[in-house]
């Protein structure tokens, strides 16, 4: 094993089933090499709020703009891939909304897509950095993880029930919009119009993600059991129309090829698949 492979921790914390309807998961990591580990963060289509513990964590925006980490930031929906280096004694704890979940704390489900915010501006109250500086005495992850699920009852909205059956919405042979517009007996316009404002992203947005990310889950497996992957079948497996719409969603999603997303896979963190 490397000094690396040592001193390099990283791994995904799963969620108690209370509040699963609320973050996917945390992921923690921590570098304790001589030297700064960069890693790439593929496109999730959730929001996240980063704790920093440590040496400041550095972010790249897909401008190559660096943004700092301190204690405390909030990101997202993500929707483009993004590089970020841990440097030397540097550790991060990383919370993953789920659906709705960041609109019912913050009122604004794409209010960080741009650009990342301090959360303490999204509410008006320093209660973030008062919670930073709480974690930052804890030092045990999963009592820290314990300390954040209670912090968080006091903030979190009643869920919007247009936003809850789109969230929960699994049937891939019907349209999401169609169905709950039937269901509620509103508008599809106005259906679209709550999924932008409670998710973040529009119905049309997430398909087109979801088959990217489906094309990546079938690279890494097939990459598992053979040396050669056959393109074709992915194409087909997922629904494009050719190779070049397979490259094209991979070019704005990653800025890659799918062939160098293949030669990467180590640096590249997928917090769908992980």
């Amino acid at each position: 094993m490397t000094e690396k492979e040592e001193k390099y921790r990283n791994f995904k914390i799963t969620v108690p089933t209370d509040y699963q309807d609320i973050f996917s998961h945390f992921y923690f990591a921590e570098n304790k090499t001589t030297k700064a580990i960069t890693k790439t963060l593929l496109p999730s289509y959730q929001t996240i709020l980063i704790f920093n513990f440590g040496a400041t964590t550095i972010l790249y925006s897909k401008q190559k703009t660096k943004i700092k980490v301190d204690k405390c930031l909030v990101m997202g929906p993500i929707k483009h891939s993004f590089d970020y280096s841990l440097p030397p004694k540097s550790k991060i704890l990383v919370a993953n909304f789920k659906g709705d979940a960041f609109y019912r704390f913050f009122g604004n489900a794409s209010v960080a897509e741009h650009l990342p915010t301090n959360p303490d501006e999204l509410l008006g109250e320093n209660c973030f950095t008062a919670l930073w500086e709480e974690l930052n005495k804890i030092n045990n992850t999963n009592h820290q993880l314990t300390y954040i699920l209670n912090f968080c009852k006091p903030y979190l909205k009643q869920r919007n029930v247009i936003a809850e059956k789109l969230t929960n919405f699994n049937d891939e042979i019907l349209n999401p919009i169609k169905y709950v517009a039937s269901q509620q007996n509103q508008t599809e316009r106005n259906i679209q119009l709550n999924h932008k404002k409670h998710l973040g992203y529009t119905s049309k947005e997430i398909n087109r993600y979801q088959r990217f990310l489906k094309a990546i889950e079938l690279i890494q497996t097939y990459a598992t059991v053979s040396s050669k992957i056959d393109w074709f079948e992915i194409i087909s497996e997922c629904g494009y129309y050719d190779q070049s719409q397979l490259i094209h969603d991979f070019k704005h999603y990653i800025n890659i090829s799918p062939t160098k997303y293949l030669k990467s896979q180590q640096d590249i963190c997928n917090p769908k698949v992980e």
